[in-house]
């Protein structure tokens, strides 16, 4: 029976508002009355609030050294710098060096691979330059393209330079002006 009583009572104070009052009177067999209304004989009960609990927020977990990485990995980008730097004009060069400035440096483990007008420029694991000797007359592009160690592109930058090979029969070339000779001084004339 108090059990009852006790699920009534829980069921009053779910559907009862805040501010409502509950009421008990204690009947002759010992059972008591609960109402949201006032009863003869009864008096009001002062219910306290349920008692809350708010769970602490979450702590963020510690990330390895190796989750780190990854995730600066992740947003990693170098400022790159390309040359010859795009629309350059290289007279009669001999060879010509393509080369990258990385800010900031080239990491371990980063790899750089040059290219001129879509072939692959062979150069050295891990230097920032390579080199074509006596290219062609002409425009080229060149592309340099830097990979972490994960495969992702963290530099890529395209330039395009231009080579002119000047030579005597060519029409641009200027005429070499020759100097011309002295005039001869005049000769004393005979008497």
């Amino acid at each position: 029976m108090k059990r009852a009583s006790l699920i009534l009572l829980g069921s009053l104070l779910a559907t009862t508002g805040a501010l409502a009052a509950t009421y008990v009177r204690v009947e002759k067999d010992g059972t008591k009355t609960y109402s949201d209304r006032p009863l003869p004989g009864g008096q009001q009960v002062d219910i306290q609030p349920a008692q809350t609990y708010s769970a602490p927020a979450p702590a963020s977990p510690a990330r390895t050294v190796e989750q780190r990485e990854v995730m600066e990995a992740a947003s990693f980008r170098y400022e790159c710098a390309l040359a010859p730097r795009n629309e350059e004009t290289l007279q009669n060069p001999e060879n010509v060096t393509l080369s990258v400035a990385l800010t900031p440096g080239l990491r371990v483990g980063d790899t750089v691979r040059f290219a001129m007008d879509g072939t692959e420029v062979p150069g050295e694991q891990g230097s920032t330059s390579a080199t074509i000797a006596f290219p062609d007359r002409g425009s080229h592009t060149a592309n340099v393209r830097v990979t972490d160690r994960f495969g992702k592109t963290v530099c890529d930058m395209t330039s395009t330079f231009h080579v002119a090979r000047t030579n005597l029969n060519s029409p641009t070339r200027r005429p070499v002006a020759t100097p011309r000779p002295l005039p001869s001084p005049p000769r004393p004339m005979p008497r």
